[in-house]
C-alpha cells in the first residue's frame, strides 16, 4: 500500500496481478504488445525456474542483481571462488579495501502508464489486508504504525534506531529475546525490499563519523557482511544448497514427521524451544537466538530433515529470505560450506545464559 501511494505521487500506478508469473506475465505482456520484462534475478530454484520458463515462451527477460551490499562484480575474487569459511570471506573483503556501492538516488518521477494499462485488472489492496498481529508480546509489533511495511515507514525506523543510541550498544544485546530495542530490526524491510543494505550502511557510515565507532557498530557491518555471504553461496552454489545432504556428500537425513510435528506447534515439552515456536506461530517473528535453538533441536534432538524446519519458516516469518534461511538452516546442520559435526546447543545452558530468570519463558508460557 506505500509502494502504490509513492507510485501515485510520482505519476504512475502499481498494477498488481495474482497468479503463476509464467501464466500471467504473458497475459499482461500480450496486452501490452510488449516482449520484456525486468526484474531482480534470484539466485535460488524456484525463482530460476520461473525465469527461464518465460524465457523457453520467448520472452525477453532482462534480470538485475540487486539486494546485496556488495556488488559481486568489485569483489577481490570471483564469486565462484568464493573463500569457504566465513571468516576467510569477510578478511579478504576488508583487507582489499571493497567498499559497498552508495544507495541510488530516489525516484521523483515515473514515465506516465501506456493507456492499455488502463484496462488492466489490479488487485483490490483493501481485500488482500490479513489480520494483523495484535500480540503485544511480540519483538516485531507490525499492527503499530511504526513498524509497518514499506519504505516510509522503513527509513523512519532506520534513522530513528541510529539516531538512539542502540547501535553503540548491539553487540552486547543483540542475543535478547524480548522487546524492541535488542536487536536492529532492520529484516522484515530487508526481506520486502523496502530497505536496502546499502541505506544501512550508509547511515551506518554516517554514525560512526559522527559518533565514532565501537565493536558495536562494527557488528552491524559484520552481519550485513553475512547476509551477503549467504547471498554469494547460491551464486556458486545454486541449487545444491536445496539438496537434503547439502554440500556433504556423505550425509545421510532422517525425519521425525511426528516430531516434527510437535515443533511445528510448539509441544515438544521442551519448555524453552516450545516458548519460541509459540512466539513464532503468535508473530511471525523470533529472535535470531531463539531461531537457533529451535532450529538446533529440531535437526540434534529431534532427527528431523533441516529441509521440514526451513520450510516451516519460509511459512511463518515475516522477514522470510530465502537466502538467509537456507544458509543459516545449512550451516546449523552442519551441511553447508563449513561442516562441524556437530552443532547441537545445550539448551540448559542456553537459558542459563539468555534467559537466567525465566522472563521469556514466563512470556511465552500457556
Amino acid at each position: 500500500m506505500d509502494l502504490a501511494a509513492q507510485c501515485v505521487q510520482r505519476g504512475n500506478r502499481l498494477l498488481i496481478v495474482e497468479g503463476d508469473p509464467t501464466m500471467v506475465l504473458p497475459s499482461i505482456l500480450q496486452h501490452l504488445k510488449a516482449n520484456t520484462v525486468y526484474c531482480e534475478v534470484i539466485a535460488a530454484p524456484y525463482e530460476m525456474a520461473q525465469v527461464e520458463a518465460l524465457r523457453t515462451q520467448g520472452y525477453c527477460i532482462e534480470t538485475i542483481w540487486q539486494s546485496s551490499l556488495l556488488d559481486p562484480v568489485t569483489l577481490p575474487f570471483h564469486p565462484q571462488d568464493l573463500p569457504l569459511i566465513f571468516t576467510t570471506f569477510r578478511q579478504q573483503i576488508e583487507q582489499s579495501g571493497t567498499v559497498p556501492p552508495a544507495p541510488l538516488d530516489l525516484i521523483q518521477q515515473l514515465p506516465a502508464a501506456p493507456s492499455a494499462v488502463k484496462a488492466l485488472q489490479s488487485v483490490d489492496l483493501s481485500e488482500w489486508v490479513g489480520t494483523p498481529c495484535l500480540d503485544e508480546r511480540s519483538a516485531f509489533p507490525y499492527h503499530q504504525p511504526q513498524w509497518h511495511g514499506g519504505a516510509t515507514a522503513a527509513l523512519a525506523h532506520l534513522q530513528r534506531y541510529f539516531a538512539s543510541g542502540l547501535a553503540d550498544q548491539y553487540k552486547h544485546t543483540r542475543n535478547g529475546l524480548i522487546g524492541c530495542d535488542y536487536s536492529c530490526k532492520f529484516s522484515p524491510w530487508l526481506a520486502s525490499g523496502a530497505l536496502s543494505a546499502r541505506q544501512i550502511y550508509q547511515q551506518l557510515i554516517a554514525h560512526e563519523a559522527i559518533n565514532g565507532a565501537n565493536e558495536s557498530s562494527y557488528w552491524i557491518w559484520f552481519e550485513l557482511l553475512w547476509r551477503d555471504y549467504f547471498r554469494l553461496l547460491h551464486l556458486r552454489f545454486g541449487v545444491q544448497l536445496y539438496r537434503a545432504k547439502g554440500l556433504n556428500d556423505a550425509a545421510t537425513i532422517s525425519h521425525q514427521a511426528d516430531h516434527f510435528l510437535k515443533w511445528s506447534q510448539g509441544e515438544t515439552g521442551q519448555p524453552f524451544i516450545d516458548a519460541g515456536m509459540r512466539e513464532l506461530a503468535a508473530t511471525g517473528y523470533l529472535s535470531n537466538r531463539m531461531r537457533q535453538n529451535v532450529a538446533s533441536f529440531l535437526i540434534h534432538d529431534l532427527q528431523c530433515d533441516w529441509r521440514a524446519g526451513a520450510a516451516w519458516f519460509e511459512s511463518q516469518l515475516i522477514d522470510y529470505d530465502v537466502y538467509s534461511n537456507q544458509g543459516n538452516w545449512l550451516y546449523l546442520a552442519g551441511l553447508g560450506t563449513d561442516p562441524r559435526p556437530n552443532r547441537r546447543f545445550n539448551i540448559e545452558k542456553q537459558i542459563k545464559n539468555y534467559d537466567p530468570n525465566h522472563d521469556y519463558l514466563q512470556l511465552w508460557s500457556y
